[in-house]
């Protein structure tokens, strides 16, 4: 199954496997004179990055990226120059700087987990972006003013501002909340203090909103910088480092996950489980329909997601539950409208380069004292072995006039750590107690209501987008 939750704000006006983003809304004022200043010192070492098709030459993507002190080494975006990493007999990079010089890149490391990768280029910086090895960062205070530098939808160099409004901890790993324009094409451009420090490198936005960007901390530039030396020699084979960092994360992703059960709350006739945090957000909604039956439903979904090419993006679970209750259908109707919902939730797997077509297990089973119809599915990723893809879907089969539905969908992790996973979300299925009241997960009533405006239940059209 394939979920896209995050579109990458990682900057890339990509032609050939993004969509770009929409614009942000921008400030109308000219820039400040700080803004003038930092960028005629910063420009030398700022580079636009390119991704091309060997066979002609012709544009894949491109992103931003910039010079490190006085070496040769550029900092951009993982996600800038993922088809490097991954197809390096397809594709190849190069950089353009503001006054129109041009040359090739070497890619050195990646950061799969924070979106950041290190490239080689032929010329070096004037020592303007200087960040030092250990320590020492920019501390940053909640409405200071902040600059980003890139190159929006390959229009030209410019320069934006903003402010700095805190961190965000939707995700596994911080990312910095700037309050000011980031815009496709600018994925992997710094994010600077009016003195010139590094505070963190543009990686995405939410369409949803105006202004809401975000910035990848400088202090994660400095720990992959230390992995790095100027005269390195690259990997030859840049899979076998993205999958182990991939399999670090599931592990802490599904570790942190589980640390306390999951919420027990009553959906109708039914106790559900849900997992509310600070990487999970959950909706509800309730539907008193004409068509003889009601429903309710709730859903969960992670915030995050690991970007790892334009047709694999991983570590992100969703889970749904939805009840229906007959009013006027009879025994048959119900079974078909029943049937018809399951049938929705179960899909095929077209060929695919990224992951195995799905193997499935079908049975009647019984969790506590609730019996279920469960289907369980996992599909293998091709290009790194040891992680998965799971859903597993159930259906109760104890009341011919009540139905509960539920799945949970897990990307990118261990076969051990998905079966974990999945026992943990059956196992909080069941009747709703009658001794011990659980908290109502959306209330039953005759209104129908909708997830918050703004919201998107949906995974496959979550809010936040790495730029291209």
């Amino acid at each position: 199954m394939k979920i896209k939750h995050l579109a990458l704000a990682g900057l890339l006006a990509s032609t050939c496997q993004f969509t770009l983003a929409q614009d942000v809304a921008s400030s109308s004022e000219p820039p400040s004179s700080a803004a003038q200043q930092l960028y005629a010192t910063a420009q030398y070492d700022l580079l636009q990055l390119r991704v091309l098709l060997k066979n002609g030459d012709s544009q894949s993507s491109v992103g931003s990226g910039f010079l490190i002190g006085t070496s040769n080494l550029v900092v951009t975006n993982y996600h800038v120059v993922s088809q490097i990493a991954l197809e390096p007999e397809t594709y190849l990079g190069q950089y353009k700087t503001t006054d129109g010089n041009s040359g090739s890149i070497e890619l050195l490391a990646v950061d799969v987990l924070h979106d950041l990768a290190v490239v080689r280029v032929d010329r070096r910086g004037s020592g303007f972006f200087h960040i030092p090895p250990q320590g020492d960062l920019a501390k940053l205070d909640q409405g200071e003013r902040l600059y980003s530098l890139g190159n929006p939808l390959d229009l030209g160099f410019t320069i934006t501002e903003g402010t700095y409004n805190g961190i965000s901890s939707r995700g596994f790993s911080d990312q910095l909340m700037f309050t000011g324009p980031v815009n496709p094409g600018m994925s992997g451009g710094p994010n600077i203090t009016a003195s010139g420090e590094l505070a963190g490198v543009n990686v995405a936005h939410r369409r949803d909103g105006e202004l809401v960007s975000f910035l990848v901390p400088a202090s994660y530039v400095q720990a992959l910088l230390a992995k790095v030396s100027e005269d390195m020699v690259p990997p030859k084979d840049f899979e076998p480092i993205i999958g182990e960092q991939l399999l670090q994360h599931q592990t802490i992703m599904v570790d942190k996950l589980l640390e306390k059960p999951f919420t027990l709350k009553r959906l109708g006739s039914y106790q559900v489980p849900v997992r509310e945090s600070d990487q999970v957000r959950c909706w509800g909604g309730s539907n008193n329909s004409n068509k003889g039956y009601s429903s309710a439903s709730i859903h969960c979904s992670m915030e995050s997601e690991i970007f790892v090419s334009g047709d694999l993006q991983t570590g992100h679970i969703t889970l749904r539950h939805k009840y229906l209750h007959s009013k006027k259908l009879n025994a048959m109707q119900f079974s078909r409208l029943v049937s018809s919902e399951f049938g929705s939730q179960v899909y095929s797997t077209a060929k695919s380069d990224t992951i195995t077509p799905a193997a499935c297990y079908e049975s009647f089973v019984r969790t506590n004292q609730l019996p279920v119809r469960a289907l369980v599915c996992s599909e293998a990723y091709h290009q790194f072995p040891g992680l998965y893809d799971f859903t597993l879907i159930t259906a109760s089969t104890d009341d011919p006039a009540k139905n509960l539905q539920s799945m949970i969908n897990i990307l990118g992790v261990s076969f051990d750590n998905g079966v974990r996973l999945a026992e943990a979300f059956l196992a909080g299925l069941d009747k709703a107690p009658t001794t011990a009241p659980l908290d109502e997960a959306v209330p039953l009533d005759d209104a129908a209501t909708e997830e918050p405006p703004g919201q998107t239940p949906d995974p496959d059209q979550n809010a936040r987008e790495v730029l291209p």
